[in-house]
């Protein structure tokens, strides 16, 4: 069975994006006797042009669309990322008429919206690498699919809840050159690959869409395979990384152990990750530099307490300050991350908030006013009960949190305060 896989993200607002997510896909598929294509539009002018090309070369008897973003995430300019992917699929058909089954990370937020808005025949909410392979042989077979996990159809929803895959062994890591490639309008560029060694997270903040991404336990994989996958991207000639788990940290013990490999095989790399502040100590930091760590992306989103505990954060402003103090020592920079606007938010608050911020001196911080509403989270719900937004909307169009009566008071200070300093971005 001939499948085409299509990643249709060709955003680069901040940096140029690869996608990790079809790559796994991408290499789960040959092991189980599927041929495979895989093309990302963001290595072309003529999207419309090299899909007719390839569609016509290939005969796909299945494709497959990997959406990564479903807006900008700017209350300032909410811009609205599926109207191109409609077109993507719009020109598949005119050229196919092979079932068009659509997935990825910003699918899984809004898995029946998204199908019904864009007008595929399928979707597959969560982890593809086992529904994916499953969906193909049932539909190669001509037997009914009712039983794949996480699949949605048309006007009907879930056919089965999903399934977040355990066997983490069994899971394959996409090599560059075969699963992954990097086009070349973005091989010269500072191109950090993206690398993922964790899946899922269970701090369930209040605002967050991973558990919908990537479900609420933390599956590990095996340190042994990251570090092959790591050596293979090395041989190639790709020397940083970015660890794209939503926590680095957590659970610290694996943490050390993948650094304690990268230190032991001398892969000489640099890389960064995203860090929580809290569940870390002097030690992992240490080995973090030594393995190749350079900078991190920490979380925070708040320097109020209030806020932190209103957002369920299981840290404090006091962990943050004693993790941003141990990642000075050992030379790591450090991105923060500052959300204003969500339940509870008062002037005050947001002066601490900069005030706190401002006390850490980070190498950069971003500040974001309006927090975007994401289904099946606490946020939804206060927005609910609040009338901010309907219980019938689906959040497909993008719809933001700001508490009320804040809002023009808040724009004007976050933009004053961000203009006269050089490392915000806001």
């Amino acid at each position: 069975m001939k499948v085409l896989l299509i990643s249709v993200n060709t955003e680069t607002i901040n940096i140029p994006v690869l996608p990790l997510g079809l790559a796994f896909v991408h290499a789960a598929l040959p092991v189980q006797e599927f041929e495979t294509k895989m093309i990302n539009l963001m290595d072309t002018a003529d999207a419309k042009l090299l899909l007719k090309e390839t569609i016509s070369s290939f005969q796909p008897d299945a494709i497959g669309i990997s959406i990564r973003n479903i807006d900008t995430q700017d209350i300032k300019n909410p811009g609205f990322m599926l109207t191109p992917v409609k077109s993507v699929i719009t020109w598949c058909r005119e050229h196919s008429e092979s079932p068009i089954i659509i997935g990825g990370a910003g699918y899984s937020i809004f898995p029946a919206a998204a199908l019904d808005y864009l007008g595929a025949d399928m979707g597959i909410k969560g982890e593809g690498e086992a529904a994916f392979p499953d969906l193909l042989r049932k539909i190669s077979a001509h037997q009914p699919v009712t039983d794949i996990p996480g699949l949605y159809l048309p006007k009907q929803g879930a056919v089965m809840p999903r399934q977040c895959i355990k066997n983490t062994p069994g899971i394959r890591f996409p090599l560059p050159g075969i699963h992954l490639n990097i086009p070349d309008k973005i091989k010269e560029k500072n191109l950090w690959i993206p690398f993922q060694t964790r899946r899922g997270c269970p701090m369930n903040c209040s605002y967050c869409s991973t558990g919908s991404i990537e479900g609420r336990l933390i599956r590990k994989l095996p340190v042994k395979r990251a570090i092959e996958a790591l050596t293979a991207y090395t041989d190639a000639g790709f020397k940083h990384f970015f660890f794209v788990d939503n926590t680095f940290n957590l659970p610290p013990a694996y943490a050390e152990a993948l650094c304690d490999e990268i230190i032991s095989k001398s892969l000489n790399i640099a890389w960064r990750c995203i860090l929580y502040p809290a569940k870390i100590n002097e030690r992992l930091i240490q080995k973090m530099t030594r393995a190749g760590c350079r900078e991190v992306a920490l979380g925070f989103e708040s320097g109020s307490d209030e806020i932190l505990k209103r957002f369920n954060k299981r840290f404090n402003t006091k962990d943050i300050r004693r993790t941003s103090i141990m990642l000075k020592k050992y030379g790591i920079a450090q991105l923060g991350f500052l959300m204003f606007g969500g339940p509870g938010e008062t002037k005050t608050t947001v002066k601490k908030s900069l005030e706190f911020a401002e006390s850490l001196n980070l190498e950069a911080l971003k500040l974001t006013t309006g927090i975007r509403i994401y289904p099946d989270t606490s946020l939804a719900d206060i927005a609910i009960n609040e009338g901010i937004i309907d219980v019938d909307d689906t959040l497909l169009m993008p719809k933001f949190y700001i508490r009320k009566g804040l809002a023009e008071w808040l724009m004007n200070k976050v933009t004053s305060w961000g203009e006269g300093r050089p490392n915000c971005l806001y």
